[in-house]
């Protein structure tokens, strides 16, 4: 296993991130923890979760089902960077969401609790809150850093000038601001290429792609499947309107003799404003499976053919739609 630090930061994480957004809703408690075991055996030591994953609102599920994994002791917890989310709805009360420093405070002792654990190494923003002034937010971040129950604090999901506007916010007052910016990113998915990802290297803010595979479009979608995403209604109906694109995408693969999931997570990989693809396995088997896209080395032509078949935006803003 490769390690890279994590943005500008001095903490070194694994190539891939194990996203645990499965555990609970998709995959059982037996089976989470064998994924996990298996991902530390493999030098996986990054792990992202959030407060509201699990599929029953406020209860943590996916949160608990770790921290019981972490309960069995072993040196689990030294052993990784683990990732939890604020943002997202806890309860029916009106400051049982967003970035409030009031919900911030509570939202961080809870998955603390629910997680087992004295600290979360990274602690992502799940959304840009545009009712909470950067002032408030970075105060109740401080403040959370020194107690000790936060290290880093990363974002998700943030437009570029969010990025930067938080960057700047956090110099102003002394604090070292994001480290990471976990988006949407994929072959089928390039937008944050014009502002996103300048944004994040001009900072030094490591990027976590989330749903590499495109909910399974990249997976080998013209197969049909029995289970899982690539089965659902939604996918079908994406499989139809980008038909073209995926038997020229599938062919390509299959000249190159690999897995559509191999290649796709290889193209990220390429990227070096990329720190970790999270990968979301429902079984240990899909974990297995994506490790070789490590080892994969895309050739120059390859990726151009990759532009064809799924081009981007153009580059960087402006010059991607102007002159």
């Amino acid at each position: 296993m490769d390690y890279v630090h994590l943005g500008r930061s001095g903490v070194q994480v694994s190539r891939l991130c194990l996203g645990t957004m499965n555990f609970g809703p998709q995959t059982s408690e037996r089976d989470a923890f064998a994924i996990m075991d298996r991902a530390l055996e493999v030098g996986i030591n990054f792990f992202d979760t959030a407060n509201v994953y699990g599929g029953r609102r406020g209860e943590g599920v996916t949160e608990r089902i770790i921290g019981r994994w972490l309960a069995q002791g072993g040196g689990r917890r030294e052993r990784i960077v683990l990732a939890t989310k604020v943002y997202g709805r806890m309860g029916d009360g009106p400051n049982d969401g967003r970035l409030s420093a009031y919900h911030v405070r509570r939202a961080c002792d809870e998955s603390l609790s629910r997680l087992g654990t004295d600290r979360i190494d990274l602690y992502q923003m799940h959304h840009v809150d545009r009712d909470t002034p950067w002032d408030e937010i970075w105060q109740a971040m401080e403040q959370l850093v020194a107690a000790g129950k936060v290290l880093y604090v990363g974002s998700s999901n943030f437009a570029g000038w969010h990025v930067a506007k938080a960057m700047a916010t956090a110099a102003r007052r002394g604090f070292f601001g994001l480290v990471s910016e976990q988006s949407l990113y994929n072959l089928a998915a390039r937008t944050i290429e014009l502002e996103v990802i300048p944004a994040c290297r001009a900072d030094g803010v490591g990027l976590l792609p989330w749903s590499p595979l495109a909910g399974g479009l990249l997976a080998g979608a013209l197969a049909a499947a029995s289970a899982g995403r690539r089965a659902s209604e939604t996918l079908r109906r994406r499989v139809a309107e980008r038909r073209a694109q995926l038997e020229q995408w599938e062919a390509l693969c299959r000249e190159l003799g690999e897995a559509p999931a191999d290649v796709a997570l290889a193209w990220l990989l390429h990227n070096p404003a990329v720190t970790a693809p999270i990968i979301g396995p429902r079984t240990r088997e899909q974990l297995d499976q994506s490790l070789h896209a490590l080892a994969l080395r895309l050739a120059p032509e390859t990726l151009a053919q990759l532009d064809a078949i799924w081009p981007g935006p153009g580059g960087a803003a402006p010059e991607a739609y102007a002159w």
